[in-house]
């Protein structure tokens, strides 16, 4: 990860949240990859209940803890965990919203949309952002595994999810927006 404000610098969590549907009527979510907590201390004030911010990193783990504490957010749960390896932990069912940002150029990122479809409510939302697929953003992973929308929506209808909502997130990122079915 590149320092936190150059990192935020790439974003509009604001917008992006609002693009995506993140609001009042999400009780519950689940933010794989906390990172910084860029999206995990926005979406925490803007939700009803509580998120699950979930990173492999101690010190990520730390950062979004430390934010949320400092801003008084007592609905941000900070969970220190490889989700690839061993799922999130949490109940089948058991969240309205899945927040997947920037993560799915990752080897197999059928298993973490598996993992999102398990945990999410019947009619739950996914939310997928991703960096362009264009060598000129000044961040993302390597274009040979960066995704291409079309990517992200065929993986995540093979996991499940079913009425794709693409966005342009400019300058630098894409939204999908999908549901579970049922």
């Amino acid at each position: 990860m590149p320092e936190r404000e150059l990192w935020e610098s790439f974003f509009d969590p604001l917008n992006i949240l609002a693009s995506l549907g993140v609001g009042r009527q999400v009780v519950d979510a689940v933010e794989f990859g906390c990172g910084y907590g860029t999206f995990t201390i926005p979406a925490a004030r803007a939700i009803g209940g509580v998120i699950h911010a979930f990173d492999i990193e101690p010190e990520m783990v730390r950062r979004t803890q430390a934010e949320a504490a400092r801003q008084g957010l007592g609905n941000v749960r900070t969970v220190l965990r490889d989700f690839l390896a061993e799922g999130t932990g949490l109940p089948d069912a058991s969240v309205d919203y899945a927040m997947l940002f920037n993560i799915l150029h990752l080897e197999e990122p059928a298993a973490l949309l598996q993992e999102g479809r398990r945990i999410l409510k019947n009619g739950g939302r996914l939310g997928v952002i991703h960096w362009n697929h264009d060598p000129r953003t000044p961040r993302g992973p390597a274009m040979e595994i960066r995704p291409q929308p079309e990517d992200c929506i065929r993986w995540a209808q093979n996991a499940g999810f079913c009425d794709p909502l693409r966005f342009d997130l400019q300058p630098y990122h894409y939204g999908v927006l999908l549901r579970t079915r049922g």
